[in-house]
């Protein structure tokens, strides 16, 4: 905002700079008075409704709750048999000679075995499980995805309705300005006031402009962050209705019992168990990998053993004595204290971020107190009293700009006030995982 001193020394740079400031004020209506022909008007239920069924980032993450869920059903399989043969191929100037001599002597020879891998020391439940936490790791981190998002919904939802109505002050503050400055231009013709008092007016007007185009560029940045998120495209503009704020109450709620909400809830802490259980879960496996695997299956051998027809019994598994996964093992155990350390962080994180949260909803609070809107209500009135008392030549010129600085000052605090509050409450329900307001 362009300061106006009370001295009249300054004024020669109101002289200088009038024709472009008139050429900024021209500049700035286009902008304004550009027409939108496709406006869709949205509550916060409407557009988190729009948001839940077209956001591909939702979307792509659920399909990834559905792979973990693959490899649970992969997990609870069996490993395919093995299936081994042996034949001769060439022999006696013939190829693939099998059959029967002419004194009934079989010839020709042939293998045949078919083997099954038995995991032992509960192998294959432990992988059931690892596989069974990779899908809550999914879904969670689906939740924290959907938490993140949403609160960024309702930040931009809550923060357009604030620009818009900034956009409203300025707006009605704009057309005051008309009127005025259409009775000032006549006075000024009939002789009746300096030009000093006409330009500075307009200079007050110019630097109105200028909030005012300034004001719509935040609106369109957040225009477009609410519109991709909800996968609208196009000239369509977004009108947020504003929610009404009557009857809301301060949570009869503790830190305490915050901190339990947040720790069932918050998708950011859940993962960090998680994660601590997957690589347990992970240490168990990989101790069990240390115990050998039976590969069992029965042979048939036929014209290449002591007898003609040899039916047999095969058994294998590898003598844990040179690896033992020993290596694989000692990582496991220090990635189960890694997550444990980032758990205990996570611990604390949680609850200083909940009770900042807390306090912040709080303070915001304090200042919504019925004083202080009386003190607004109040104030709107004497604004409106302001022209109309300029006009009948009962306050000053800078007396007047005072008055409507001063009001454009308060308004728009109050305004910045509205959003704390709102942004105040989406944080601490990013926080606790769950809408408790």
């Amino acid at each position: 905002m362009i300061t106006l001193k009370h001295s009249l020394r300054g004024w020669g740079w109101v002289l200088r700079i009038a024709p472009g400031l008139f050429t900024l004020l021209l500049g700035t209506q286009p902008v304004q008075a550009q027409s939108r022909t496709d406006t869709l008007s949205l509550t916060l239920k409407q557009t988190e409704r729009i948001f839940l069924e077209k956001n591909l980032e939702l979307l792509a993450q659920h399909y990834n709750i559905e792979a973990s869920k693959a490899l649970v059903q992969q997990a609870r399989l069996w490993d395919d048999p093995t299936l081994t043969t042996d034949q001769n191929v060439y022999s006696n100037n013939k190829w693939f000679e099998h059959g029967t001599n002419p004194d009934g002597t079989p010839k020709g020879q042939f293998f045949v075995q078919v083997q099954q891998l038995i995991k032992t020391a509960g192998k294959r439940g432990k992988q059931i499980s690892m596989a069974q936490t990779g899908v809550n790791i999914s879904q969670w981190r689906f939740t924290e995805l959907m938490q993140h998002l949403k609160f960024q919904l309702r930040s931009d939802f809550h923060t357009l309705v604030q620009l818009q109505a900034v956009q409203d002050l300025y707006t009605e503050q704009d057309r005051q300005l008309d009127q005025l400055l259409a009775g000032m231009t006549g006075q000024f013709s009939a002789g009746n006031i300096a030009r000093k008092d006409l330009l500075r007016v307009q200079a007050l007007q110019v630097n109105l402009k200028q909030q005012m185009a300034d004001n719509l560029k935040q609106i369109e940045d957040s225009q477009s962050e609410l519109k991709t998120l909800l996968q609208i495209t196009g000239d369509t503009v977004l009108h947020p209705i504003p929610e009404v704020q009557s009857g809301q109450l301060r949570p009869s709620l503790n830190v305490a019992s915050l901190v339990d909400t947040a720790k069932e809830n918050n998708a950011t802490y859940q993962l960090g168990q998680l994660q601590v259980q997957y690589q347990r879960q992970n240490l168990a496996f990989q101790k069990a990998l240390a115990v050998p695997d039976v590969t069992v299956g029965p042979s048939y051998d036929h014209n290449s053993n002591y007898t003609p027809h040899y039916v047999g019994l095969g058994l294998s598994l590898p003598l844990p004595i040179l690896n033992g996964n020993r290596g694989n093992i000692k990582a496991a155990r220090w990635q189960v204290k890694q997550e444990e350390t980032n758990l205990s962080q996570a611990d604390v994180r949680l609850q200083n971020d909940v009770a900042s949260a807390y306090k912040k909803y709080q303070y915001t609070l304090q200042l919504q107190t019925g004083a202080h809107q009386d003190f607004y209500a109040d104030y709107k009135k004497l604004q409106e009293n302001i022209a109309e008392s300029f006009r009948q030549r009962q306050i000053s010129l800078l007396e007047f700009i005072d008055y409507f600085n001063d009001y454009e000052e308060v308004r728009t605090k109050q305004l910045q006030l509205q959003l704390d509050t709102q942004l105040a409450k989406e944080e601490l329900n990013l926080q606790l995982g769950a809408d408790i307001f």
